[in-house]
């Protein structure tokens, strides 16, 4: 390389460094004069103007998702929120992470104004999530605890081509929705929700929160294995079915009834199928309600995709809806007036399939009872209780999946033993479960379940028995009043004076 050529190039590259200095100086000399001789009000709207001036020579769109809408919370800023923290790229410098209490999981987010790029239908789409603070007396943030006159407008900001306007509005916007609704669904940690009788008048707070820690799943009650799949198939086949649900004009719900002794497994029925569907349970206790009204108030303040369970239902309410009951449920108060002061059945109906129970979508009630005989028919029959689920006593397949359970083992000398014990001594799987619980070594545990078994066998047989004596001594007291009846009939048709005879 000539000396003339390395001399040209190195006079190029300073011009090139002091044109760039140049440029640089005078930017910051227009932003110091900016700053220093414009007022600060029309700081927003020059910057609004250039963006408009280089935005009329692009085929870009821009559209603004702010927080709220007015005072009200925007769905669609929330469905973004969720959406996008799921499509972070490896390329991102900052993120958000969060985890309340007693959560499971992580949350993601998108830190403020970083970038993410969305592909959907083969279109690309730009996100970037914008925060400014304001001073302004009438504005105030209510997810901002901290702050007073200083508060922070926050928005989503996408950008994509003009052409695909219809797009995002009529596909891309309802999939972000559908995606964001689907992530918390999946994410959420299960609760376990009971009245706050103190609260019953706050809509937000009738219902008090706890997780959910069960740990029953259908691989682990002792049922039957045709039992356990049908249950799944219909809790399938009842999720995915909305559509046809509207199609036919039915509210997206369904019933089922638990019947059987004490002990069957139908609490942890509820919770194996609340950990499948990943659905919330409220407990409704039908006795601490004042009456029709606030039994209303408790099912809309209840949230979809959940579980409503009302346990022993032939103990929690009057089941004999008659005139003379209905009486009863009210009282007079001071002379002025009635109020209602329990739950009636034809309450109770109509919150199950009368027009309060399409005040939700994709909801499951659970009825459970020990005497399924004393129910009324009115709330056995289908579109009110759809599955009548017999809980059983345990059978063989029952404890062998206890025995997988509880001590680790598929197959045992002892098993044959046991098998034919239990298809006659009527025992529920928590008692089995509780046998073998007791002893740590394996065969000490299931010769205590054998004598456990032979034990329950003579109790049962002394039960039938003593029915049996009641049953005869009955008959006998029967048999003695007819007797007497006749003498008495005999006696009035002789005209002879009681005791005596003729």
């Amino acid at each position: 390389m000539s000396s003339s050529s390395a001399e040209s190039k190195m006079a190029l590259a300073k011009t090139v460094l002091s044109t760039v200095g140049s440029v640089a100086a005078t930017a910051m000399l227009v932003r110091s004069i900016f700053h220093d001789y414009i007022p600060r009000e029309l700081h927003e709207y020059l910057f609004f103007r250039l963006r408009n001036m280089f935005t009329n020579f692009s085929n870009q769109l821009t559209m603004v998702i702010d927080e709220f809408d007015g005072l009200v919370n925007n769905e669609i800023y929330e469905a973004a929120q969720t959406y996008l923290g799921s499509k972070l790229s490896p390329n991102i410098h900052r993120l958000k992470i969060s985890k309340p209490e007693k959560e499971k999981n992580f949350n993601i987010a998108m830190e403020r104004n970083e970038e993410v790029t969305d592909v959907y239908n083969g279109q690309t789409f730009k996100w970037i999530w914008l925060c400014r603070q304001t001073e302004s007396k009438h504005f105030y943030n209510s997810r901002d605890m901290n702050s007073t006159l200083k508060s922070e407008i926050r928005s989503f900001e996408v950008t994509f081509h003009k052409k695909n306007k219809d797009l995002v509005l009529n596909s891309y916007l309802p999939h972000i929705m559908k995606e964001a609704k689907l992530q918390k669904h999946v994410n959420k940690t299960i609760k376990i929700h009971t009245v706050d009788c103190e609260r019953m008048y706050n809509l937000h707070e009738m219902w008090k929160p706890v997780n959910l820690n069960h740990p029953a799943t259908f691989e682990t009650i002792a049922m039957e294995s045709d039992q356990k799949d049908m249950i799944l198939k219909d809790l399938e086949r009842f999720v995915k079915r909305k559509d046809y649900y509207r199609k036919v004009g039915k509210a997206w719900k369904r019933g089922y009834l638990l019947f059987g002794p004490p002990g069957t497994g139908k609490s942890s029925l509820i919770a194996a199928m609340a950990n499948y569907l990943n659905f919330d349970i409220y407990d409704l206790e039908l006795t601490s309600l004042r009456g029709n009204m606030e039994l209303r108030r408790l099912l809309v303040a209840t949230a979809n995709k959940s579980i409503l369970v009302v346990e022993d239902i032939d103990c929690t309410i009057d089941l004999q809806d008659n005139l003379a009951n209905r009486a009863t449920a009210f009282r007079s108060i001071n002379g002025f007036g009635m109020q209602e002061t329990k739950v009636t059945l034809s309450g109770l109906l109509n919150f199950i399939d009368g027009l309060w129970s399409s005040c939700g979508d994709e909801r499951i009630i659970i009825f459970t009872t020990n005497h399924i005989e004393k129910l009324d028919p009115a709330l056995l029959r289908p579109g009110r209780m759809d599955m009548h689920i017999h809980m059983a006593y345990c059978t063989p397949c029952g404890f062998k999946l206890l025995a997988t359970n509880y001590l680790g083992i598929k197959d045992h000398k002892l098993f044959k033993e046991i098998e034919e014990l239990i298809d006659i001594a009527n025992v529920t799987p928590a008692e089995v479960a509780e046998q073998l619980l007791k002893e740590d070594e394996v065969e000490n545990s299931l010769k205590g379940l054998i004598n456990f078994l032979y034990k329950k066998i003579k109790e049962n047989e002394e039960v039938k028995a003593k029915k049996v004596e009641i049953t005869q001594v009955e008959s006998d007291d029967e048999k003695k009043e007819n007797v007497e009846n006749e003498i008495k009939e005999k006696e009035e048709e002789m005209d002879l004076p009681n005791g005596e005879s003729s």
